[in-house]
């Protein structure tokens, strides 16, 4: 809320809008800017999510900075046409001519209970489609920090927030700061093994980190903060050092994240690897509405830990 009131404080092009958007729900991102910055830059939208990001289309073309909300990411399934094929292509098919400065935010991943069409994390969908940028905050200072960067920038931004993490707390300062696309953050540094882990499960993965300290095995802990552009070079350079790395995402393993961090990490240093590389991700599996079966279904930091214990076997 605060990168949102800043930016839009700081450039008049700048507007949010999307369903329910004027009482801050569904998750209370919104609230209170209607207050300061009235309708006609903070307003409701119809229930049709081709439409919410359509408009941003058009008013990122004639020079706004438009900040779409889509209530929950499950539907953005609603709008690939309007962000894969409009959003993610203009300024490439107008030979840069264009620019196309807007950013969709979204809350992806588990809620508790949201079920198959609500708790789903589709992170691995958008990293396949060029010409769209990909951030996917774990902390309220990279989220603000983040945020006020996908706003300045003049490309197309997949701004993905984790419901659960709406839950917590961090420090942030109070003078003005941006993070750069495409830098990694090390959270913690061990000298055994590599955790790159994103959005949510870098706190469970920081969990774990307590956990497997206690066994007498260090970890280094790492986010890449966004994943297009991806810090390559961070990823590299820490696994290097540890020679084992555990890849950890909130989206099913199949076609995931994980697979592509992976890859990319046999391609380059795969001589320089101790033990194979693990992912833990969640089942391939729709979310289910039982809380019991949706914890099974996704990861946690217990499953680090087992995936941790069994590189180091090696």
């Amino acid at each position: 809320r605060e990168a949102l009131a800043e930016e839009m404080r700081r450039d008049a092009r700048v507007f949010v809008y999307g369903e329910d958007v004027e009482l801050g729900y569904a998750f209370t991102v919104c609230k209170g800017l209607i207050d300061e910055f009235g309708r006609e830059r903070v307003f409701d939208t119809p229930i049709c999510e081709q439409t919410i990001v359509g408009v941003a289309v058009g008013a990122a073309m004639m020079g706004m900075r438009p900040v779409p909300e889509i209530q929950f990411s499950d539907l953005l399934t609603m709008c690939m046409d309007q962000l894969c094929n409009s959003a993610a292509k203009l300024r490439y098919m107008s030979g840069g001519q264009v620019k196309f400065p807007l950013v969709v935010r979204t809350p992806g991943g588990k809620w508790g209970g949201f079920a198959a069409q609500h708790s789903q994390t589709l992170d691995a969908w958008f990293m396949n489609v060029p010409g769209l940028k990909v951030a996917v905050p774990a902390t309220p200072y990279d989220a603000k920090g983040l945020l006020k960067t996908a706003i300045r920038d003049d490309n197309p931004v997949l701004f993905i927030e984790r419901k659960l993490l709406y839950q917590t707390s961090g420090p942030v300062p109070e003078e003005e700061y941006l993070i750069p696309f495409g830098e990694a953050r090390i959270h913690r540094e061990g000298k055994d093994l590599t955790i790159v882990a994103i959005g949510r499960m870098v706190s469970e993965s920081l969990k774990a980190a307590e956990q497997l300290e206690k066994e007498g095995v260090q970890v280094t802990v790492l986010d890449p903060r966004t994943l297009v552009p991806l810090d390559t070079r961070a990823i590299l350079n820490s696994v290097r050092q540890t020679h084992r790395v555990v890849i950890v995402e909130e989206g099913p393993k199949r076609g995931g994240v994980g697979g592509e961090i992976g890859a990319m990490i046999a391609e380059e240093i795969l001589d320089e690897l101790d033990a194979p590389i693990r992912r833990v991700a969640s089942l391939d599996v729709p979310i289910p509405f039982n809380l019991a079966l949706e914890n099974y279904v996704l990861p946690n930091d217990q499953k680090i830990v087992e995936a941790v214990q069994d590189a180091m076997s090696f």
